[in-house]
């Protein structure tokens, strides 16, 4: 079975119920440096929701196509992908709580009209207070999803912050994944704005590799071990990183020690059973960073991702490119869908 961990999705009602699409635009902080334009596409009968920080330096487009379940299907067909985990890509840094039910019923009843094809996420804002939590139950216990979304960090607080505390105590509660998906822009990005390549690949590493790293230190994962984060953008390349932020103890006697070598151990474990990333999006990544992050992660933390639509080549070649790496075929199997059907509770 191949699964995409991946894959945008919008309700299908979203541009034509005005009261949908008008709640959503609001949430969105415009008096704290976001802007938001809603275009036509010229040519076309299709609308774009374009966000930009600061105003001008495009971050995030949305187009109708994302609401459009069957030409999901069709990419998925075409493809060979089986399973799609379906992720709102871009509100939930903002999401309030009454929007958060309408989006949850909604992707229930596309879950529901495609059982067989659709595994749903549910998005709640991470507060934790009584409701969201109530919410939170509802969408594992009684809409059936198989994990929760966040993004990397909440206006200028990382995952790791107490305020999130009894969001994630019960996520460790009902034991489900929690896939972190990247947001425009890290928390600090002063310097990386003026140039789009920087601001919009690079920024998200840079999000997504703070975000982890915060919860590797935080000891979050030594008081809730059930917790298994999926981190997008292969966790900002934390392959790479991996060995860097792990430092052992010198072996050279009289050596001053400048880091905390007993901490390595425990985030070397939580690396193993606690942290996945996705590959969003394989080909952009290119063939040696891949294997590399096979060989220093391990094939059983990787799983596959599209983030389709946004750019249809990472779909129609990802699945490929994965099968072209140097890899074992069942490293590329655990890649493709072994690990997404273990993680997220998927039957065959």
């Amino acid at each position: 079975m191949i699964i995409d961990v991946n894959v945008h999705w919008y309700p299908e009602n979203f541009y034509s119920d005005k009261s949908f699409v008008n709640a959503a635009l609001r949430m969105i902080p415009r008096a704290y440096g976001e802007h938001v334009e809603v275009r036509d596409l010229p040519g076309t009968d299709k609308k774009q929701i374009n966000i930009s920080r600061p105003k001008g330096c495009a971050n995030l487009e949305f187009e109708t196509i994302a609401t459009d379940s069957n030409d999901r299907l069709k990419a998925m067909d075409k493809t060979g992908i089986d399973k799609g985990i379906l992720r709102w890509p871009i509100w939930p840094e903002w999401i309030n709580l009454e929007l958060c039910r309408k989006a949850n019923d909604a992707m229930a009843k596309t879950v529901r009209e495609h059982p067989d094809r659709f595994v749903g996420l549910a998005i709640v804002p991470p507060w934790g207070d009584a409701d969201c939590l109530k919410e939170l139950e509802r969408c594992i216990k009684d809409l059936g999803f198989r994990g929760v979304q966040v993004t990397a960090h909440y206006g200028t607080l990382y995952l790791d912050a107490e305020e999130f505390r009894p969001h994630f105590k019960k996520i460790n509660e009902l034991n489900v994944p929690v896939v972190v998906h990247h947001t425009p822009l890290p928390v600090d990005y002063g310097h990386i704005y003026d140039y789009t390549n920087l601001r919009r690949l690079f920024g998200r590493c840079i999000d997504q590799m703070t975000s982890v790293g915060r919860i590797l230190y935080s000891g979050i994962l030594n008081e809730l071990p059930n917790l298994k984060f999926i981190y997008t953008m292969m966790a900002g390349g934390l392959f790479a990183y991996a060995d860097l932020i792990t430092p052992k103890k010198s072996t050279v006697p009289g050596d001053r020690e400048r880091f905390e070598p007993t901490e390595s151990d425990k985030v070397r474990g939580y690396l193993k059973r606690n942290i996945y990333c996705d590959i969003t999006h394989a080909p952009p990544w290119g063939k040696a960073q891949l294997e590399c992050a096979v060989k220093v992660l391990g094939a059983e933390n990787i799983l596959f991702g599209s983030s389709y639509p946004l750019r249809s080549e990472w779909l129609y070649q990802g699945v490929k490119f994965v099968q072209s790496l140097d890899l074992t075929e069942k490293e590329k199997s655990l890649i493709l869908g072994e690990n997404a059907m273990k993680i997220f509770n998927i039957k065959e």
